[in-house]
Parts: structure tokens; sequence; C-alpha cells
């Protein structure tokens, strides 16, 4: 086997690894924006300041995974840009 179809095989697990890890944070990520959403329903209309602090808790927990995902996507983009130059180098 030649070098680029090794490294071919290496780029597709890789994108495909990267693909349930995207599943599974946009998994998690629409959950901590149920939470935030409650969380932040629960900070309007309440006068307690652990309702507060815990809807500033959840939109930071949603931001996270939010960054997340886009830096998983973004990784992926990477490895099928050059999974497509490699595949035009073996044509």
């Amino acid at each position: 086997m030649r070098r680029i179809e090794r490294k071919l095989f290496q780029i597709s697990d890789e994108i495909e690894s990267l693909q349930r890890a995207e599943e599974l944070a946009e998994e998690e990520l629409g959950y901590h924006r149920h939470l935030n959403d409650d969380a932040q329903r629960d900070a309007t209309v309440s006068d307690h300041p652990v309702d507060r602090a815990d809807a500033r808790e959840t939109a930071g927990d949603v931001v996270r995974f939010e960054r997340h995902v886009s830096q998983l996507r973004r990784r992926r983009g990477v490895l099928e840009r050059r999974r497509e130059r490699l595949l035009r180098r073996l044509s």
C-alpha cells in the first residue's frame, strides 16, 4: 500500500471520529441550551441570587459547548480538505 493511501485511511478514520464527537457535542449542547432556557426564565422571574448565578453558569456552559462544536467542525474541515488534496494526487 502506498504512503498516500495509508494517509487517506488515517485521515478518513480521524474524520469519522470527529464526526461522532461532533454529534455527541451537539446533543450535549442541546441539553445545555435547554437548561439555560429554564435558568434564564427562572432568573427573570425570581429575586433569588442563586437563580441569577445559575443563569450565568448555564449561559457559560452553552458558550463553551458552542465553541467546542465549532472547533470540531473546523478540524474536520481541515482534514476533509487535506483528504481531497490527497485524492487528487492519487488520481
